[in-house]
């Protein structure tokens, strides 16, 4: 018995530790990727549009959206958990962060390396903030929701909202590219590898109970995800989406 108490605390700062250096890898890796210019995730694109349209950073752009997503899990009835909160704080700090020490790149010779490093980078953050199992980001939490109050499949959920971001996105002037197409291919892969790295160990996910990204009971079930999705399926059958 004093053996269970005893790993709960250490368990438990192990989940933390992943939690927040995996937030803030994830903000960082972003940055990366806004500096070698070639390209942006997804969400990156829309945060870099409405950051050229506003003026504000892209870092605060991001914790307003994020803010913006999260509210619209009230009428799905979405549950938020440490994890989501943070999401929304923790991304775009430490995206502005690392915008302001790391200084402009030139020449492809150094862009397309900063580019690899900061799609590498974002699988690692996936796997660590994923594993330590918070709960889902909050637009992975949209997703999620709409997926169980539409009855649409993971598949089409994911994709619609990401092309809507994608192309929104573009349109405000968000960076298009090379990048945004390797992040797609690269992603799922990286995440699948990293939260297998990073899984908790069976007894610490077990009292943790069930994945935040698993549906409720009586949601529509989910399929494999295709095109530009970040999904994957880890050994323990949770289904994972980072950012």
């Amino acid at each position: 018995m004093s053996r269970t108490t005893d790993r709960r605390p250490t368990h438990l700062t192990r989940r933390l530790v992943q939690l927040y250096a995996g937030l803030t890898l994830y903000g960082a890796s972003s940055a990366l990727l806004v500096r070698a210019g070639l390209g942006l995730e997804p969400w990156g694109v829309l945060h870099q549009g409405l950051a050229e349209l506003t003026g504000i950073s892209i870092g605060v752009v991001s914790i307003i959206v994020g803010a913006i997503v999260l509210l619209l899990w009230i009428p799905m009835r979405q549950r938020p958990g440490l994890g989501t909160v943070s999401n929304v704080f923790v991304v775009g700090l430490a995206m502005d962060g690392t915008l302001a020490l790391v200084g402009e790149v030139d020449g492809l010779g150094a862009r397309i390396p900063v580019m690899v490093l900061g799609i590498v980078l974002n699988g690692v953050a996936t796997g660590l903030y994923i594993a330590a199992r918070f709960g889902p980001g909050p637009r992975d939490g949209l997703m999620t929701g709409l997926n169980r109050v539409t009855g649409r499949s993971i598949r089409l959920v994911r994709t619609a909202i990401e092309v809507a971001v994608v192309v929104t996105g573009f349109l405000l002037g968000g960076s298009l590219g090379a990048g945004t197409v390797l992040y797609a291919l690269a992603i799922g892969p990286l995440a699948q590898l990293f939260l297998r790295v990073f899984q908790l160990p069976a007894s610490a996910a077990a009292a943790t109970g069930p994945s935040p990204l698993t549906p409720p009971t009586g949601a529509a079930t989910p399929t494999p995800p295709a095109g530009p999705s970040p999904v994957a399926t880890p050994p323990s059958g949770q289904a994972i989406l980072p950012q």
